[in-house]
């Protein structure tokens, strides 16, 4: 295991102020005043100089540490590939080393619910065993993200993949059917993270009365760029290759709708874990349950993302939702307020543009409901 931190107690680096971990809330007042009076005054009087009732102000919740300069550490460099619990699979181009965080890192990174994540570019150090033996590395430090993939998990941001330069949105046909809101989601949360969107519509041998093709339809008039796939009969799987050559990219979607199972079929050395749907729920299992990064042998990198049901998009600010709708876009100036929500106001030019046909009904309810989870 890699050795003790010590780079707290080291006097060579800068001192900086970062906050402290939030586990405290008010402090409570004391009790029983009235039978501590009576006991002794003294005390009670005591007691009221001694207690404190008003919790700690912001700027008073940090701490000081000492961070050391990367420069002066002898580091190699790396990108992780994969989470495991606690450790970090970095790939330096020559090996994997697993890695540890330093403390520092974890502290100033507190907001995160990881302080690394796949993609992340990073900067290590390789440390040695008792037996002297180097077969861990320390990441001391994360290199500036971009095109980042995100959601809220409990109260803290989760970022799922890093530096990605598109998100291969992925549903399905049937089997599970296709959830359109899920992926409104997924658009928003690229577009908040600076990633390009593109959707796939997997299992397309199985869309028996084209209602799948018409839902991509409203996508590409949107300008997203879409396509159809099967595993089965190999229908758009050049098209995706494509779409991936020399880029990096992340795959992502619900549970069931084939995004190993498309991978494989991109490049069959991969050989990932396929699960079927559940027929008794039509729902899918998870095969993926930690996100990894391949590297793909015509060219580019993709990251296969643990499926998932839900998608919390509580980071993204309320009133930033709108111009995630690019379709709303040429409305929202014509509103009579200026901080028009689009939901009840009066002359609200999206919510007449609904009525009119120009915004599709299905999307203005994504968005209703992205908002109203976000103040509820």
């Amino acid at each position: 295991m890699a050795k003790h931190d010590k780079d707290t107690n080291d006097k060579s680096g800068k001192k900086v102020r970062v906050s402290l971990r939030r586990n405290r809330g008010k402090p409570a007042r004391a009790k029983d005043w009235t039978r501590i009076h009576r006991d002794d005054e003294d005390r009670a009087a005591d007691a009221i100089l001694d207690e404190n009732v008003i919790s700690k102000g912001a700027m008073s919740r940090k701490r000081t540490i000492i961070e050391n300069d990367p420069k002066d550490q002898d580091l190699s460099k790396g990108v992780v590939i994969a989470m495991r619990g606690l450790i970090a699979e970095v790939d330096d181009g020559e090996r994997v080393w697993p890695c540890t965080v330093r403390r520092v890192l974890r502290t100033r990174l507190i907001k995160e619910r990881q302080p690394v994540t796949v993609g992340d570019r990073v900067l290590f150090s390789i440390e040695a065993d008792q037996e002297a033996v180097t077969n861990e590395g320390v990441i001391e430090q994360v290199e500036p993200r971009k095109g980042m993939l995100k959601r809220v998990s409990g109260k803290r941001v989760h970022a799922i993949v890093a530096n990605v330069d598109q998100v291969i949105v992925v549903t399905s046909a049937v089997q599970p059917s296709p959830k359109p809101h899920l992926i409104d989601r997924y658009i928003v949360a690229a577009h908040a993270g600076d990633i390009t969107p593109v959707i796939c519509c997997n299992k397309i041998d199985l869309d028996e009365d084209d209602e799948a093709k018409n839902m991509l339809t409203l996508y590409e008039g949107l300008g997203y760029q879409t396509l159809t796939t099967s595993t089965i009969t190999g229908h758009g799987v050049d098209q995706l290759r494509e779409i991936f050559r020399d880029k990096t990219s992340a795959v992502a979607g619900q549970s069931g709708v084939g995004k190993s199972s498309l991978l494989n079929a991109l490049d069959p050395s991969l050989n990932l874990r396929t699960a079927e749907v559940a027929d008794d729920t039509n729902k899918g299992r998870h095969a993926t349950t930690t996100a990894m990064l391949y590297k793909l042998p015509f060219g580019g990198f993709v990251v296969d993302t643990p499926g998932v049901r839900s998608f919390d998009l509580s980071a993204i600010p309320l009133n930033e939702i709108e111009m995630h709708f690019v379709e709303f876009a040429e409305h929202v100036p014509n509103c009579k307020f200026a901080d028009c929500t689009h939901r009840h106001e009066i002359k609200c030019a999206v919510m007449q543009a609904v009525k009119d046909g120009a915004i599709s009904e299905m999307r203005y309810e994504s968005y209703c409901r992205m908002f109203e989870e976000q103040i509820d």
